[in-house]
């Protein structure tokens, strides 16, 4: 089969005008980015199309090294209610610069089921993720100059909880020391960078519920503790203005287009293992407005992914999925069940049913917010029918829907059986009110404990010292009704990222809380999750180029 990049390259596209009339949007609202890009005004939302169309979240199993294909099952069933003529758009998040050079290599679907230009989407796209970057360094530089200027007059931070960003990943940066030099070269301070889908400006960004909702939220963040013990914000510095013009452009949502010519809004792109893993409540609000059927997909497994879309995105903006879909796979599904990863492709009906434990434990979580799910197998070549059949039987006896997608090979006619499973199950058996995992006035020690306990099968939480100072602050600060966003590894329902499967036995350890309190969430880290990826030994940038003025190895 061609590779991701060439059927991209030989797919027709339409202009981005063309996807616009099919929706609905009327040609001159869009700011074109090029031929086949244009950004969105958010101002075309309509609340009461909102709440009358039907929103499909797309999650999955714990992921593996292996892959599980969430991008490519959400794009897929676009394809396929297109097909059955549905009224269909897909939205979904902006890839990352880090990943796509690092391990992954792009994240725009797969075979004949992608977003397009996905060349353009996997890059530089239209400049979100370096408005984004360039606002929080910003705030930093702002922070630092503002430190250095009123020195002299007995001002100084005790603590600065602001650090830098970059969209690489670069373990060298973790740590760092800044202001070295003369003292006109700064004030000394240690700091540091995460990765810039990790940074409180895109999660504000996919938060924010207009451009008034941006200003206050940016005027909200916390850029740490002043020498006499109060909390200092951005609304301090006296900047948010001058923020908000670098986020102008980046808070539009962006629309492209599948293989199919399906509408696509692609927007935000924050982490779901270190942040909360949505796209932007705006471009899910927007695909709502003019589509029917709107998937969008949480990153990681659905103890991450899908828990902060329900816990965090819905609990503030009010969104009600109608249906979740599950990913799984086969290779996954070995791998939970103890099957090396150069074995996964080889018949283990053993490792099989080990590793079915896994989803099951992901299928009683997503039930248990009210949401009534279905299985999505994606098929590799090395399946048998043996494997799949055990595997339908499986979730019959579960009252789970199950079917086979083949979107990747076939496009939308391979998720045609997906589509209608989608709408009957949407029609026979509606999804209830949400029932969301703790109540907003717990303690942060109850909702972490409850996310542990009723998510992970965990025995509890502990709390490291510094995440107990932290406690103490939110305390202080009156701000422990905010949601938690744990920072966890996505490959294990617990911290240790080697236990796949269903641990049981385990707590989860809580050594830092990030206060976000522009996003308006606390970010617990759990284990030895770090906030900035470093790149593996062979990185996908070795096997990117361009060759006769054509881009090479993205996927």
């Amino acid at each position: 089969m061609k590779s991701d990049i060439e059927i991209a390259r030989e797919t027709p596209l339409a202009p981005i005008t063309a996807i616009a009339e099919k929706m609905g949007v009327p040609g001159d609202a869009l700011e074109p980015y090029g031929r086949y890009c244009a950004k969105i005004p958010e101002d075309l939302i309509d609340e009461e199309k909102v709440k009358q169309h039907k929103l499909i979240l797309v999650t999955s199993i714990s992921s593996t090294k292996a892959g599980i294909g969430k991008t490519t099952v959400s794009v897929g069933l676009a394809l396929g209610l297109s097909k059955i003529g549905k009224k269909t758009i897909v939205a979904l998040r902006e890839p990352s610069l880090g990943p796509c050079f690092g391990m992954k290599g792009g994240a725009a679907g797969g075979g004949y089921a992608q977003v397009l230009p996905m060349d353009k989407i996997n890059l530089h796209f239209t400049g979100d993720f370096h408005a984004i970057t360039s606002a929080h360094n910003m705030i930093a530089a702002l922070l630092d100059n503002y430190i250095y200027q009123h020195r002299n007059e007995g001002f100084a931070m005790r603590e600065v909880l602001w650090k830098r960003v970059l969209d690489v990943n670069d373990r060298n940066l973790r740590y760092i020391v800044t202001g070295l030099g003369s003292k006109t070269d700064g004030v000394t301070m240690e700091s540091g960078f995460d990765i810039t889908p990790a940074s409180e400006i895109m999660a504000i960004l996919c938060l924010a519920k207009d451009q008034d909702d941006l200003r206050r939220r940016i005027e909200n963040i916390l850029l740490g503790t002043t020498i006499d013990g109060k909390p200092f914000y951005v609304r301090d510095l006296g900047v948010a203005g001058a923020i908000c013009v670098l986020l102008k452009d980046a808070l539009h949502p962006n629309l492209v287009q599948t293989t199919e010519q399906t509408p696509a809004i692609v927007h935000g792109g924050p982490f779901a293992n270190i942040a909360h893993g949505c796209n932007s409540v705006l471009a899910t609000k927007l695909a709502l407005t003019f589509g029917d059927y709107v998937i969008t997909e949480a990153g990681f497994g659905a103890d991450l992914g899908a828990e902060k879309f329900y816990d965090i995105k819905c609990r503030k903006s009010g969104l009600q999925p109608s249906l979740t879909v599950l990913v799984a796979g086969s290779h996954g599904l070995k791998m939970h069940g103890g099957v090396p990863i150069d074995e996964i492709k080889q018949p283990n009906m053993e490792g099989l049913k080990q590793g079915v434990k896994n989803m099951d434990r992901h299928i009683r979580n997503i039930r248990s917010f009210g949401q009534t799910v279905i299985v999505c197998f994606n098929r590799y070549a090395s399946d048998t029918e043996e494997e799949i059949e055990f595997l339908r039987q499986h979730c019959k006896e579960m009252g789970v829907g199950f079917v086979v997608n083949n979107a990747f090979n076939e496009g939308g006619s391979g998720a045609v059986e997906l589509a209608h499973l989608v709408v009957d199950t949407i029609e026979t058996s509606p999804s209830m009110p949400l029932c969301l995992a703790y109540n907003d006035n717990d303690s942060v020690e109850e909702k972490a404990n409850a996310v542990a306990r009723k998510i992970y099968g965990a025995d509890g939480v502990t709390f490291g010292p510094a995440a107990k100072r932290m406690i103490d602050k939110i305390n202080e600060m009156g701000i422990s009704h905010y949601p938690i966003c744990i920072a966890k590894t996505q490959y294990s329902f617990s911290a240790d990222q080697k236990a796949y499967g269903v641990p049981t036995g385990f707590k989860i350890n809580i050594r830092d809380i990030v206060i976000n309190c522009g996003a308006e969430m606390l970010v617990l880290i759990a284990g030895d999750l770090l906030r900035m990826p470093g790149l593996p030994k062979s990185p996908q940038a070795e096997r990117i180029d361009l060759v006769n003025g054509e881009i090479e190895g993205l996927s």
